[in-house]
């Protein structure tokens, strides 16, 4: 019974490390997604920026369209007042005149505006640019470390399936099943020791025949508490 159970012990361990070994792989894809998210996220405001700078270009020539065609409005004004023949259509035209030059001077204030706008947005978006290919070389790095790392993770864990398997094919049969059947139940630790008559799996007394029947190890034991398979450990 005590080889059985020493491979069985075997047999936990081993399972338990390929837990252990899953759980990193399922971490590998999570990195991964983290990484592509925050670079996602950082291109998104670049996006966000240069579209902001497309903006600010559109209403700087927009601006320089009207400013243009107020101009051109002002300039006629002037060749009308050469010919005008009454003193209201005089004054009618200087204040059409004074309209347009008010107009002219919020256009040039709006254009302005938008200039120093866009070289604030053009400073901030060299930097980012700078930014973005910087993050993009680390990331890629970190995705190559990462991949490394996955590469030898699988590789450790085909080799514990393998001795899992081997391991397997030791047990007895029934006993294998039992074992099965108590992982399946608790949903974990199948077999724990028991040291001064506490079960270390659910850190509960068992009763002292038991202790004592557990230290000849003449046959296979379930803790009364938490049903695992136990046996006994001289500490």
């Amino acid at each position: 019974m005590k080889s059985g159970i020493d491979t069985l012990v075997r047999l936990q361990k081993v399972e338990t490390e390929a837990e252990t070994i899953h759980s990193k792989l399922s971490n590998v894809s999570f990195r991964i997604d983290t990484l592509d998210a925050k670079l996602k996220e950082f291109d998104r405001t670049l996006t966000s920026e240069e579209a902001l700078l497309d903006e600010l270009k559109r209403k700087y020539h927009s601006c320089e369209s009207n400013g243009q065609t107020n101009e051109s409005g002002i300039k006629k004004i002037k060749e009308k007042l050469r010919s005008v023949k009454t003193n209201k259509e005089y004054q009618a035209l200087l204040k059409e005149e004074e309209q347009l030059k008010a107009k002219g001077s919020q256009i040039d204030d709006e254009m302005l505006e938008c200039l120093e706008c866009m070289e604030k947005v053009e400073e901030a978006l060299v930097k980012r640019k700078k930014e973005y290919a910087q993050l993009l070389e680390e990331i890629g790095r970190e995705k190559k470390l990462i991949a490394q790392e996955a590469e030898e993770i699988k590789k450790k864990l085909v080799h514990l399936d393998s001795e899992r398997k081997n391991i397997s094919e030791r047990i007895d049969s029934e006993l294998l099943e039992k074992f099965n059947r108590v992982k399946m139940q608790v949903r974990g630790m199948a077999i724990a020791p028991v040291r001064n008559a506490v079960c270390y799996g659910c850190h509960m007394n068992i009763p002292p025949q038991m202790y004592n029947e557990l230290q000849r190890g003449d046959d296979l034991k379930f803790c009364p508490h938490c049903q695992r398979i136990i046996y006994w450990e001289n500490s």
